[in-house]
């Protein structure tokens, strides 16, 4: 008798999923870090111009809005409890992958602070101040040092954006794995497209 195949996760009862502002910031975060990376190495390559110039305010800007956005999910995380792991998935995860799960959460939420605070202190030490878009003055992150900028933060600022785009990419590697592999519907708790089993 053939075996009678499992209903797709996104049906489980015990599969709820993120709330609205949680998958949101999510999103949004996403979103913000990819493009910030993006403009990051395209700026650098660039001549002294108007072009460059702009870019490199775009990036301080993402960047400060990215610090603010993951205040904002780290308070709301830590009021907000996210939805516990199916017990369907934890059961069949090896321990070492459900360790690597945390771990990855924790170095994620560690970067996303990290980053973009030596990108202020970097520009903070060069004597550049920034506005946030603009129009909000921003204080100095640290005193103005030149040699302590080039020589240690950008280094830092350089590898932690590095780190957190390869952080992402295994996030990113191992939902799709869930998704396409394991076809368990892990990656349906955080879709902004299905209200079913919404957590509150």
């Amino acid at each position: 008798m053939p075996a009678v195949p499992q209903p797709p996760l996104a049906d489980a009862p015990d599969a709820p999923r993120y709330g609205r502002v949680a998958i949101a910031l999510h999103w949004l975060l996403a979103l913000m870090i990819l493009a910030s990376f993006g403009v990051g190495l395209s700026m650098t390559g660039l001549p002294f111009s108007p072009l460059r110039l702009k870019l490199y305010n775009w990036h301080k800007w993402a960047g400060i809005t990215i610090l603010a956005l993951s205040a904002l999910r780290l308070l709301w995380r830590l009021s907000h409890a996210p939805p516990p792991l199916p017990e369907r998935i934890r059961s069949a995860m090896p321990g070492w992958q459900l360790k690597a799960h945390r771990g990855l959460h924790l170095l994620l939420y560690l970067l996303f602070f990290a980053v973009p605070l030596l990108g202020w202190a970097y520009s903070s030490a060069l004597g550049f101040p920034i506005a946030w878009l603009g129009l909000l003055p921003l204080p100095d992150f640290v005193p103005v040092d030149k040699e302590f900028a080039e020589s240690v933060l950008k280094p830092l600022h350089r590898a932690g954006a590095f780190s957190l785009a390869a952080a992402a990419a295994v996030h990113a590697a191992a939902a799709l794995k869930h998704q396409v592999v394991d076809r368990d519907g892990l990656l349906d708790r955080m879709s902004p497209f299905t209200r079913r089993n919404r957590f509150p």
